[in-house]
């Protein structure tokens, strides 16, 4: 609906805050000095993260917004903080590495933030990591009002047992009066709504700010000012699923399905009450601005669970938390807007099904009802096998459909995969496209575990398939089946007719074509039209998968920053839609970024998480992605030996070797790592299949990495002319990163044999590489072997190299030394901040210096000469 009346305005100011306000005034009042913590609590829509909006707008110092990270993973929250307080990517890595330990965090941040009134506001700490936390506390302790230190202003959602917030004065949000609603409501809207508008918008609030923002969003300038009527109810499942989806989307999946199932019988229970006294849907919720869901007793909630297969363990703790009220034998929502919000979220059937009756169980009729719908989530959930089983074979498909759908997401991927074969089966004569993609998602299955028959079985039951669809499963079959020549016609036509496709299913497919003929700049490009459709369609789960195509893709083209950025989103997206398998992939995807830019720690944590969901679930493609980042952290800490051994089962054939699609990938590093560890043998053979890998021109950077393996292999100076055939044939395979590791080991090379002047160029070149892409572990790397040359390799500043800057790179050189950020700099000249970050890293490389406080004393020497 028209949004028209709310125009362009500021947003929304406090109202009936006055005590909250007060309290953030005493917390920044300079007289105070520096220190203190205020701890803000509250419920969805309430307002805690307007108050920290607030109070950061109204600060006269320097103030930051902290929101809590997209995953939780060890000492995540604490990389958050350090990205707000210092910009500057290298610094805040490096104040990281030095903040091990909770007390490490507060003499970090205190050395980021120096003598100066700060204040930082951290939003929803309870979703903050666990060793983030430990470490903030610890800062607060030390801390307290009138102490030197930051002001921190602290929020957490009420519905959780609170974070450990020492020290901190505590204040607990709650809903508006109505003179504050109807303030508010004023606010939002020009002209002011209509009398009767106001008091019907006003009760059905509730007093919930967030609520009664949403609802008002909604509404058409001639429902505002009472020429139309108003949606009934004003505030729907919609409203409530905006304002609570988020708080729902961070409960632990089994708690959320308790909360429905509690919810659902509520509903039950009320729409019964309601039939018999001969009352409205409206009045059954109890009036307006009072909506109810009738208690339900304890017994018939954990009969509901067992019934829908829902563990009962987190009822105590929903009840703890305060999510549901439990007296006289009845469980209740404390919240009555919670319980709503839960059903309009909840994946059952809108009507039909109630999960918990009193008597009896789910109706034969509501069970084929909702699987005729496809609205049904498992079918053992909705009657017993003999019902089941007498559907008609098209629900029963669905019903295969979805609960291989579920498992895709979230379970072992060959249950996937045998439930996903069972639904094309059933939908083929029936529902043709449902089997095509019930077809194409057990494919998924079987490659995300590695099963290359899995893979065949799939592709050969669409016998009856055409045009595209043909091609696709033509073309993937004979690349499986190592038929390349027969497979490359298929698949180009498939990847030809992506401009043709609007439907992201279609291009996902027309993506991995083009990834199986390794064309990976098209594979990335059609992953993102995929992307763009379904966000454009709003397809909420198909997003997480789209994101996955598009990050390995970006992975498989060397463009490192963008798979990073994309598996972080796809990361957050996978977590708030429950598919947790995506999650381990994005985990993988982001660990092997990591390991380029050689930051142990965050290969371990991400390689760690992936790992914990890919071996119970059989995810043998995330499994090899993280054991591979873990072997190259390993090789760039110059750990060959233990490299070399976690490699080998990688890039070993067989049920008990590697990924299929990811074997001959591994094999330039497990050469790399072998022959440092006095493998060569091992070495030797691999080389060998992977130059008839190579042969069949499927990667472009292949024949660059294999004359690179060739070199490593040489004796003598034949060693030399494949490092030379590598170097050359990287120029026109675009993967930097790969290039810089052949100068790398060309210029090891070449100085060993004691040609340290021959070395310093291949060194030098590898180093600026490394530091343009932030690898500072291979940087670190490059710099040692240049300054056993006898070069400069970063050790000392060179003043008179100043004059080697270009016109460009001394003025931002100059507006750096004097302190200017990145942001500055970039107004100042009119460039983006990323094109002066860039050019900043060329100025270090050129002066040999690795930060920005080493500009100051050398612009001055340059001045000086």
């Amino acid at each position: 609906m028209s949004g028209a009346t709310h125009g362009t305005a500021p947003g929304p100011r406090l109202y009936d805050r006055t005590a909250e306000l007060a309290a953030v005034a005493r917390l920044t009042d300079p007289a105070t000095g520096h220190g203190g913590v205020l701890f803000v609590t509250g419920g969805p829509g309430e307002g805690r993260s307007a108050l920290l909006a607030r109070a950061a707008d109204d600060f006269p110092g320097t103030a930051h917004r902290i929101a809590a990270p997209g995953h939780r993973t060890p000492w995540s929250g604490a990389r958050a903080l350090f990205a707000a307080l210092a910009p500057a990517a290298p610094d805040a890595r490096r104040a990281l590495r030095t903040a091990r330990g909770e007390d490490g965090l507060a003499a970090a941040a205190a050395g980021l933030l120096g003598d100066r009134p700060v204040l930082i506001c951290l939003d929803d700490l309870h979703l903050w990591d666990a060793h983030s936390r430990a470490a903030l506390a610890a800062a607060w302790r030390a801390g307290g009002p009138g102490r030197r230190g930051p002001r921190w202003l602290v929020s957490a959602a009420r519905h959780h047992r609170p974070p450990e917030v020492p020290g901190a004065e505590t204040v607990r949000l709650g809903r508006l009066g109505p003179d504050g609603a109807r303030a508010l409501l004023g606010a939002l809207c020009a002209p002011p709504p209509a009398p009767p508008v106001v008091r019907r918008l006003v009760e059905e609030a509730a007093g919930n700010p967030g609520v009664l923002v949403s609802a008002v969003r909604r509404l058409t300038p001639a429902q505002l000012a009472g020429g139309a009527p108003l949606p009934e109810p004003p505030v729907d499942g919609a409203v409530l699923a905006e304002v609570y989806g988020g708080f729902l989307a961070h409960l632990p999946a089994d708690s959320r399905r308790l909360l429905a199932v509690v919810a659902l019988a509520g509903r039950a229970g009320d729409e019964e009450a309601g039939a018999v006294q001969g009352r409205t849907g409206a009045d059954a919720r109890g009036g307006p601005g009072a909506p109810r869901l009738a208690g339900v007793a304890v017994d018939a909630v954990l009969g509901g669970a067992r019934a829908a297969r829902t563990p009962a363990e987190p009822l105590e703790g929903l009840v703890a938390d305060g999510l549901l009220r439990r007296a006289d034998g009845l469980l209740r929502f404390e919240d009555p807007f919670l319980g709503l919000a839960v059903l309009a979220s909840a994946p059952a059937p809108a009507s039909g099904c109630h999960g918990v009756r009193r008597a009896g169980g789910p109706r034969p009729a509501r069970t084929a009802s909702a699987l005729a719908q496809g609205e049904s989530h498992r079918a053992d959930r909705l009657g017993p096998p003999a019902a089941v089983r007498a559907l008609a074979p098209v629900v029963r498909g669905r019903s295969q459909l979805v609960r291989g759908l579920a498992a895709l997401a979230g379970g072992p991927v060959m249950d996937a995969h045998e439930a996903l074969l069972r639904a094309a089966e059933l939908l083929r004569d029936r529902a043709p496209a449902e089997a095509s993609d019930a077809r194409f998602l057990a494919m998924e299955a079987a490659w995300a575990g590695g099963d290359v028959d899995a893979c065949l079985a799939a592709l050969g039951c669409g016998g009856d398939a055409g045009g595209t669809e043909r091609d696709f499963l033509d073309g993937l079959g004979a690349a499986l089946a190592v038929r390349l020549d027969e497979a490359r016609p298929s698949l180009a036509r498939v990847v030809a007719r992506d401009g043709a496709e609007d439907d992201p299913r279609l291009l996902l497919r027309a993506g991995s074509a083009a990834l199986v003929l390794g064309d990976t700049a098209a594979a990335a490009r059609v992953h993102a039209r995929a992307l763009a459709r379904a966000r454009a369609e709003h397809r909420t789960t198909l997003l997480p998968r789209a994101l996955e195509h598009l990050a390995y893709a970006e992975l498989r083209a060397g463009r490192y920053s963008r798979a990073a950025r994309t598996a972080r989103e796809g990361l957050r997206t996978a977590e708030l839609t429950g598919q947790p398998n995506v999650a381990a992939h994005q985990h993988a995807v982001l660990a092997l970024v990591a390991s380029v830019a050689g930051d142990g720690l965050a290969v371990a944590e991400h390689a760690g998480l992936a790992l914990g969901t890919a071996r119970p679930h059989g995810l043998a493609q995330a499994a090899t992605l993280a054991e591979w980042a873990l072997a190259r952290a390993e090789l760039g800490s110059g750990l060959v030996a233990q490299a070399a051994a976690r490699l080998v089962p990688l890039v070993r054939a067989g049920p008990r070797g590697g990924h299929f699609a990811l074997r001959m990938l591994v094999v330039p590093c497990f050469v790399e790592a072998a022959v440092a560890a006095g493998r060569a043998a091992e070495a030797r053979s691999a080389a060998g299949e992977y130059a008839l890998w190579t042969a069949q021109g499927v990667d472009r950077t292949a024949p660059a990495l294999l004359a690179r393996c060739r070199a490593l292999l040489a004796q003598g100076e034949e060693a030399a002319y494949w490092f030379g055939e590598a170097v050359r044939r990287h120029d026109g395979c675009g993967n930097d990163f790969e290039r810089a590791r052949t100068l790398l080991a060309y210029g090891t090379w070449l100085r060993r044999r004691r040609r340290p002047g021959a070395a310093r160029g291949p060194l030098g070149d590898a180093l600026v590489t490394f530091e343009r892409a932030a690898a500072d572990g291979w940087a670190d790397h490059a710099r040692s072997e240049l300054r056993a040359t006898g070069g400069a390799g970063g050790g000392t500043a060179d003043p008179t190299a100043w004059g080697l800057l270009t016109p460009q790179q001394q003025r931002i050189a100059r507006f750096a030394a004097q302190g200017a950020t990145n942001r500055e700099i970039a107004g100042r000249l009119a460039l983006s901040p990323r094109t002066v970050d860039h050019h900043l890293r060329g100025v270090f490389a050129r002066l040999g210096i690795r930060s920005r406080v080493e500009l100051p004393g050398l612009a001055d020497r340059w001045e000086a000469l």
